[in-house]
């Protein structure tokens, strides 16, 4: 495949997801939704991150680890934990760095 083509492709995907994403824009404010779906669609932003965080905490060298030697998962659920309690994103953040740290420098090796 020359680079001209590669280049190419590369555009026509990037436009395609463009008009993809801006078709939604624009019929949104064109086309009354339904109450249940609008309803649901408030829960995509959560179900995405936690798509793409919980593979980063039970997966470890390619394999599902769900033992007490998994710093990740232990401290994703101290700070799931504190984000449950305080509701408070910076504070989660803030708690989860420091018990990962934590837990890899106290046992960690």
């Amino acid at each position: 495949m020359s680079a001209l083509a590669i280049w190419a492709l590369f555009l026509a995907i990037g436009l395609g997801t463009v008009l993809l994403r801006l078709s939604f824009i624009y019929l949104f404010g064109k086309i009354e939704m339904p109450a249940r779906l609008r309803r649901a669609l408030r829960f995509v932003p959560a179900s995405v991150l936690a798509a793409l965080v919980f593979p980063a905490l039970t997966h470890t060298a390619g394999h599902i680890n769900l033992s007490l030697h998994n710093f990740r998962l232990l401290a994703g659920l101290g700070g799931a934990l504190i984000a449950w309690r305080t509701r408070n994103v910076l504070l989660t953040i803030a708690v989860g760095m420091a018990l990962l740290w934590l837990l890899q420098v106290m046992w960690g090796g």
